[in-house]
């Protein structure tokens, strides 16, 4: 295994790959004693640097020295600061688009998925208990809870989800609230659906409907609790109604080019951007050449890196599109009187990341290399083919329910640091250290480490995780599907009445 890494020739830092100790002596351009305890996932300098000068990982500035630093010392928060600042001006410079070839055996262009009437496709069939308002979210729970016969080789699961809003909410948030769970109501993962309302909430049933647009009745039906003198009872008889319905779709073969994959980094470490991440970029390229959708978001956590995006939108249009998802949500910030760089987490910063720039320049590496085709506003769904971005927050469960409501059947979730959340869809796990994988295989779909620890090749193990996305699309279930876990988090941005 290799026991430091200089990520790009350009780089003067290395990343420690185990823990070193003081005095221990490291072998790259010249041989170096380190000056500190390095921990894994951690910088050391390469050679010195003086204050002010950047520090450069992935071949990009990281941010800057705050002091005189000696080569082979710890590289962190103590003695880095970002450079990035609140404004920037943006000029599109279009690099040479990267054509990747499709290069799939014929049998890896397709999935065993569900057909659904309007033309997408699902890799579940479920059947979903959806509130209009917090207010009866007990209510779906109960009537989820009396439907677990309903379960077959066919109803894979009946799942009731929970929030908070549908009421007292203004603007935006409102708007959020309908858009997103019009955007569940909608997804192909859901084989029937049972909207469930209360009656005096803002986003009622019929308030819901315009959202929602053209429904299949047979897919989706309505209860308002107000209405009925059993809602428990009636709730049960109208989703048994629609499983009766949704039984009847079976598998088939479906090409990829209607998969839509989201993808996500939380709880990441220094190794993040070095292994899970490439990886997912890696899969991301070979979905893309298939003709599949892929998603990026987690806006915050591309500031620093967002011009390597904008360099590869495919026209003057989408790049408009990304400097606009990127000033807006520095706006948004200002808005509500916050530091826009205040970020890493400190998981993040145990783990090795020191500035957003880190953050961001190792969260961008699940882009892969393709042209990004289009940019979607919160709970927009996607359109185009090819690499998606997302405006959605950095925050875990609000970030993977924004891209389960924009399309995505699956998303793979990267972390150094671990967690044991799910989102509306299958959320594979993907831990960027063998470690991690090992310790918590109850947690872990998919261990990334092995790009080092193994020295596996990046192409080998981005085909690997391919094929493990297909048979999850398949039927596969991944571990938080095992445990019965299932989140959904709206993105709230404003008052509550």
């Amino acid at each position: 295994m290799q026991e430091y890494i200089k990520i790009n020739q350009a780089d003067n830092v290395a990343v420690a790959l185990r823990d070193f100790n003081k005095g221990e002596i490291v072998s790259l351009d010249n041989e170096i004693t380190l000056s500190d305890d390095i921990a894994r996932g951690h910088k050391f300098a390469l050679k010195d640097i003086k204050a002010d000068e950047p520090v450069i990982k992935y071949g990009f500035p990281i941010g800057y020295a705050k002091e005189d630093i000696k080569t082979g010392s710890h590289i962190h928060v103590h003695n880095l600061r970002t450079g990035l600042g609140d404004d920037l001006t943006y000029n599109y410079n279009k690099s040479n688009p990267v054509n990747i070839p499709c290069n799939l055996d014929e049998e890896k262009k397709y999935f065993m998925g569900y057909e659904r009437k309007d033309g997408k496709a699902g890799v579940r069939n479920e059947l979903w208990v959806i509130p209009t308002v917090g207010c009866v979210n007990s209510i779906a729970k109960e009537i989820a809870a009396k439907c677990q016969d309903l379960v077959s080789d066919n109803i894979e699961a009946v799942v009731s989800f929970a929030h908070p809003y549908g009421c007292s909410q203004m603007g935006d948030d409102q708007e959020n609230t309908r858009a997103a769970l019009a955007g569940l109501i909608n997804h192909p993962n859901a084989g029937g659906v049972l909207v469930l309302g209360l009656g005096c909430e803002n986003s009622n049933i019929e308030v819901l409907k315009p959202y929602i647009g053209e429904f299949d009745p047979k897919r989706v039906r309505f209860l308002q609790c107000q209405d009925v003198d059993d809602e428990v009872s009636e709730g049960v008889k109208l989703l048994t109604e629609l499983s009766e319905e949704a039984s009847k779709i079976k598998r088939s073969k479906i090409s990829v080019e209607k998969l839509v994959i989201g993808m996500k980094c939380g709880g990441s470490d220094g190794l993040s951007g070095i292994t899970a991440n490439p990886v997912v970029g890696k899969l991301s390229d070979i979905v893309t050449s298939a003709k599949g959708s892929t998603i990026l978001t987690e806006v915050p956590e591309m500031f620093g890196a967002e011009t390597i995006l904008m360099d590869r939108c495919v026209n003057k249009e989408v790049f408009d599109k990304t400097v606009n998802l990127i000033n807006s949500f520095k706006d948004y910030f200002r808005r509500h009187n916050q530091t826009i760089y205040e970020n890493p987490s400190p998981g993040n910063k145990k783990g090795g990341i020191s500035s957003l720039e880190d953050k961001a320049l190792g969260c961008t590496q699940k882009s892969g290399s393709s042209e990004v085709m289009d940019v979607l506003e919160y709970a927009q769904v996607v359109k185009k083919a090819g690499l998606n971005l997302l405006s959605a927050p950095g925050n875990d469960l609000v970030a993977s329910t924004a891209l389960a409501i924009s399309g995505a059947q699956i998303v793979l979730f990267t972390t150094g640091r671990g967690t044991p959340f799910a989102s509306a869809v299958p959320t594979v796990k993907i831990a960027s250290n063998s470690q991690l994988a090992k310790k918590k295989s109850n947690w872990i779909d998919f261990d990334a480490g092995r790009l080092l620890e193994d020295n596996m090749n990046l192409d080998i193990l981005g085909n690997e995780l391919y094929d493990y996305v297909l048979d999850v699309a398949s039927g596969k279930k991944v571990k938080s599907e095992e445990d019965g876990f299932r989140d959904l988090a709206i993105f709230k941005q404003g008052v509550t009445l």
